[in-house]
Parts: C-alpha cells; sequence; structure tokens
C-alpha cells in the first residue's frame, strides 16, 4: 500500500471519525441523549430499538471513553438505570459530526 494521493483524487480524506462514536448503536444513543438529556434504560431502549444485551454493551463503551454516565438508583424498590451525556461526550459528537459532514463535502465533489 502506498501513501500516495492517485492523480484523479482532488483532495485526500483527512478524516478520522472518531471509532467509539463511529458504531450505529453507539451514534444513536448519543444523539437520542442530545435530545432526551437523561434517559432511564428502558426509554433509551425503546427509542433505538435494541436488546437490552446491545444497549448495555455500548453503553459501556460510551461510559469509559467518557461520554456518558450511568446512574443506577432504586424507584419504589425497583432498580433504575438513567444515562446522561456528558460535556466531553457533546463535544466528542460535535466533531465527530464535523469530520462527517466535511467526509460528505469531499465525496459530494468527487461524485459531481
Amino acid at each position: 500500500m502506498t501513501d500516495k494521493v492517485p492523480p484523479h483524487v482532488s483532495k485526500p480524506l483527512q478524516v478520522r471519525p472518531d471509532p467509539v462514536i463511529h458504531a450505529a448503536i453507539r451514534l444513536s444513543i448519543l444523539s437520542a441523549l442530545v435530545v432526551g438529556e437523561t434517559l432511564s434504560f428502558g426509554d433509551l431502549k425503546r427509542i433505538i430499538n435494541v436488546t437490552d444485551g446491545n444497549l448495555s454493551t455500548h453503553a459501556r463503551k460510551l461510559e469509559d471513553a467518557g461520554y456518558i454516565v450511568c446512574t443506577k438508583s432504586f424507584h419504589n424498590r425497583t432498580p433504575r438505570t438513567e444515562f446522561r451525556l456528558t460535556t466531553p461526550g457533546r463535544e466528542a459528537l460535535l466533531d465527530y459530526l464535523k469530520q462527517m459532514e466535511q467526509m460528505l463535502q469531499i465525496t459530494r465533489e468527487q461524485i459531481s
């Protein structure tokens, strides 16, 4: 593999989307939390239409990256798990969206 850009490519892609966010379920979680600010496990699961296991696994990756906070409590003796987007998570999502917009723009220019 070579580092040279083929002559027919006007701009090389300098986009490096955050791999933590790039998974569809994790992007969906962050997007839902931007709108909902704080969402319960059940509400988030219904909004993004995933299984308990998928939500738990992907939420943990976002939590480990510091992008969301998971709070566990009890309400009338029933366990309750809530998720909230952190400031670094919001900033990472904004950066991710900018990166994707840049990639889309470059791709559109290449297609035209």
